[in-house]
């Protein structure tokens, strides 16, 4: 009896402990995704009181999301050598000054390069997040109700900031946006300070640098010659130049971590796991799917249906609090049914939504055009999300936690950077086709349609290579989930 009692004791302060380090990761997360979404709608005023031209208003964007999925990968490395307590704080203090400095910028350049440092410090913090719900949650229910709570909290992220990005700025000002992650990041520090102590204060080895600068520099170079399609044809040498250059680059970086013995930047090893390799493929495809959703859903609402971009966060609400619950649940289901059957049936609710979605029109009502689909959507982005990152990130070494994270975050990234140009580009060729002015409502609406029909063909991919899931990923047996027990404590 006063062994079972000694024991019970110790288990709640464990418990207490691991839920703090969920709020933790989740309010990391809600504050990344917050700062995504928050800043589109602030762009218009942004321009016009800095005199950012068309061109480099763009990079507002651009520079964070360059330096967030360039750095990925050696953030999630540097949380496995050097302690995911400690890269969770250096990220949260880097992302909050860089805000601070956005918030205060008085030229386009002071403002692009704080953009850059905000990117580079979610790159940090990002896999840390992941890291951190890996090695405090054991394999099973509790890892997987982590997950959908995380996911959850990046839906509430874009959901509050395609509101609150409205408000501030119209009844503030545009650096409100960017300000008011300052006491956010402040506030979260204090926490993990406290509520990390008892994690694991990662191996000393030396980095693998030339697979750092590889891959960095091929992640940044593919992405910025993708980014410039906003500017220039496939085929102009502004595009084709940085997109070879970072396909060959990474085709270094894969030569180069083959030869290297100790502490790669990404062990290959990771790759061998099919339901690793498999969740990784899917979050590549599932970049597209949150860009047709989340983007061109608003972009049909503003520039199709006449909304404001307030009316526009407002009209996706109800789908983000739909993603919300849903993700909850696949977090619940996912240790029951396994990967593949939410999977699949995510995909059968992503091809109904987006199918009704890409019927809509410019004369749509919002009840039958937008809210229906919208919702259908988001129930398949509820069961997919959470359980890819989980797919991705099962079954993973101690020692590798965060190098997974960081890899499932960059495919997303990734994925989702390629997706909105080809997108883009697709969408634009469409309503220069359309009789009449192509900027017309009925052009553009006709453009939006065609990206919605594509997400069909993408969610029918990701249903395919779900196939290739393993019905259930099991636990790591063994010494190794003893230490993700002995670190939970």
């Amino acid at each position: 009896m006063t062994s079972t009692r000694t024991g019970n004791q110790s288990a709640e302060p464990r418990s207490r402990q691991a839920r703090l380090v969920l709020a933790l990761a989740c309010a990391c997360q809600f504050m990344v995704i917050l700062d995504v979404s928050i800043v589109n709608v602030a762009l218009p005023s942004v321009q016009h009181d800095l005199g950012f031209t068309d061109t480099g208003l763009a990079w507002v964007v651009n520079g964070y999301v360059l330096a967030f999925a360039g750095f990925m990968l050696p953030g999630g490395r540097a949380a496995d050598l050097f302690g995911h307590r400690r890269m969770m704080i250096a990220g949260l203090a880097l992302f909050a000054l860089a805000s601070l400095a956005a918030g205060l910028a008085s030229t386009p350049e002071i403002l692009v390069g704080a953009r850059a440092a905000q990117g580079l410090g979610g790159a940090m913090l990002a896999p840390a997040t992941l890291a951190v719900i890996n090695t405090c949650f054991p394999e099973g229910p509790e890892r997987a109700r982590a997950f959908g709570a995380w996911s959850a909290a990046g839906g509430v992220g874009g959901m509050v900031g395609a509101v609150a990005g409205g408000v501030l700025t119209t009844e503030l000002s545009w650096r409100w946006v960017f300000l008011i992650n300052m006491p956010i990041g402040v506030a979260l520090i204090a926490v993990a300070m406290t509520s990390l102590t008892a994690a694991r204060a990662g191996r000393r080895q030396s980095i693998d640098l030339l697979g750092a600068v590889t891959g960095t520099a091929g992640l940044a170079s593919l992405i910025y010659g993708v980014m410039q399609t906003a500017d220039h044809d496939w085929g102009s040498e502004g595009v084709v130049v940085p997109v070879l250059a970072g396909l060959l680059l990474l085709v270094v970086f894969i030569l180069v971590e083959k030869r290297v013995a100790t502490a790669p930047m990404m062990p290959l090893r990771l790759l061998e796991n099919r339901g690793v390799a498999a969740g990784n493929g899917m979050l590549l495809l599932f970049g597209g799917i949150a860009v047709a959703m989340w983007f061109f859903s608003s972009l049909l609402m503003q520039n199709a249906l006449g909304y404001s971009a307030l009316d526009a966060g407002l009209g996706q609400t109800p789908a983000a609090v739909v993603f919300v619950v849903v993700a909850r649940f696949a977090g619940g289901r996912l240790p029951r049914t396994g990967a593949r059957p939410l999977i699949l049936a995510g995909c059968a609710s992503l091809v109904a939504g987006f199918g009704w979605l890409s019927q809509a029109g410019a004369g749509s009502h919002y009840a039958a055009g937008i809210l229906g689909p919208t919702l259908l959507v988001a129930i398949g982005i509820g069961l997919v999300f959470p359980t890819l990152m989980a797919s991705a990130t099962a079954d993973v070494p101690p020692d590798d936690v965060g190098v997974a994270g960081g890899l499932a975050t960059t495919a997303t990234q990734v994925g989702g950077s390629i997706a909105l140009a080809v997108y883009a580009t697709a969408a634009a060729a469409q309503a220069a086709t359309h009789e009449g002015a192509s900027s017309s409502p009925k052009a553009l609406a006709a453009g939006y349609e065609l990206v919605f029909g594509s997400a069909v063909a993408v969610a029918t991919a990701i249903a395919l290579v779900g196939l290739l899931v393993p019905r259930r990923q099991q636990p790591i047996d063994g010494p190794i989930h003893e230490g993700q027990t002995q670190r939970t404590t």
